[in-house]
């Protein structure tokens, strides 16, 4: 009988990866992540021009759990109307070569066609992306 992963505390291989990955678990958290690496210290609403299909509620949302995860900071300037500046911290830097990765596999076997993802394959074909 197999135990929970929860219960695997002392030798479980995978969860380097896992706990990694927990970090960019949400659909625009890689993205955001991509943004302010590229451009730098972005405002909320230079990312949403960036990420023109997330809500705003979606986008303060997935800000929110980076902050708490440490890997983007928050700085609020007290003016009207108000403006927020979102940065890359070390930790947040730190993860450049990740990010940097998945855009290279991306580039190489993603295709986006049509409102379509596809993957190439060896063969050359392309399959439907689940």
């Amino acid at each position: 009988m197999s135990r929970p992963r929860a219960k695997l505390t002392g030798n479980f291989p995978g969860c380097p990866v896992e706990s990694t990955l927990s970090f960019l678990d949400g659909k625009w958290k890689g993205v955001i992540l991509y943004h302010l690496m590229n451009e730098g210290t972005l405002r909320f609403n230079e990312l949403r021009r960036h990420i023109p299909s997330v809500t705003q509620r979606m986008l303060t949302k997935q800000l929110r759990e980076l902050e708490d995860a440490g890997l983007i900071s928050r700085k609020v300037f007290p003016v009207v109307p108000p403006r927020v500046d979102y940065a890359l911290t070390p930790l947040g830097l730190s993860m450049q070569p990740v990010i940097t990765a998945l855009k290279s596999w991306g580039d190489s076997h993603v295709v986006c066609e049509n409102g379509s993802k596809y993957i190439r394959t060896p063969e050359g074909k392309k399959e439907l992306a689940a």
